[in-house]
C-alpha cells in the first residue's frame, strides 16, 4: 500500500510557501501577491528510496489574523517545512512562533527550516551561520536553501521530510 503524508507548508505570509508549493507540483513559477485564506491543499506523487509515496501539501494561511484556526489544520500532519524570506527579518524571527505552535500539537515531529528567494541572496538579511544555528537549536531536521524563481532545490525539502517521516517509528502507515 501506498503511504499517503500531510505535509505542512508553513510560515509567515508573503514568504513564498504557495509559490514553491506550485513550483514544486506543477513545475510553474507563479509570480503572485495573493494571500492564502486558510489553506490550500494540493497532492503530488513523489519516490521515497525507490518507492512511491502521496504527498497531500497543505499550504496553511501565514496571515495573523487567521492565526486562531491553524492549530486545526495540523492535525494528522507528518511532517512540516516552515519558511522564511531571506530579505525579511520579521519572518526569520517569527520561525519560533511557528514551531511553537507546531509544539502544541506534536513532540517529535519532522520540520525542514526553508529559506526562500535565494535568487534574492544580494538582498539577504539572514546569513547561513544564523539560520542553521536556529534549526539545530529548535530541533529541525535539516535547512534547505530555495528559489522558487530559478527552480533551486525544490523538490528537497519534500524528500527530506518526507523521508524522514516514513522512517519514523511513529509513522502511522508503517508495515508490520
Amino acid at each position: 500500500m501506498k503511504p499517503v503524508l500531510k505535509i505542512l507548508i508553513l510560515g509567515d505570509g508573503g514568504v513564498g510557501k504557495t509559490t514553491l508549493l506550485h513550483r514544486f507540483v506543477k513545475g510553474k513559477f507563479i509570480d503572485t501577491m495573493t494571500m492564502t485564506i486558510g489553506v490550500e491543499v494540493l497532492t503530488k506523487e513523489i519516490e521515497i528510496d525507490s518507492k512511491p509515496c502521496q504527498l497531500m501539501i497543505w499550504d496553511v494561511t501565514g496571515q495573523e489574523r487567521f492565526r486562531f484556526m491553524i492549530e486545526d489544520y495540523f492535525r494528522g500532519a507528518h511532517g512540516a517545512l516552515i519558511l522564511f524570506d531571506i530579505t525579511n527579518m520579521k519572518s526569520f524571527v517569527n520561525i519560533e512562533k511557528w514551531m511553537t505552535l507546531i509544539k502544541k500539537v506534536y513532540n517529535n515531529f519532522p520540520v525542514i527550516l526553508v529559506a526562500s528567494k535565494y535568487d534574492l541572496e544580494e538582498f539577504s538579511m539572514v546569513g547561513d551561520l544564523y539560520a542553521t544555528k536556529l534549526q539545530k537549536r529548535l530541533g529541525m531536521i535539516d535547512y534547505v536553501k530555495t528559489s522558487s524563481k530559478l527552480g533551486l532545490n525544490i523538490d528537497t525539502p519534500f524528500e527530506l521530510v518526507s523521508k524522514h517521516a516514513i522512517n519514523s517509528e511513529t509513522a502511522i502507515f508503517k508495515e508490520k
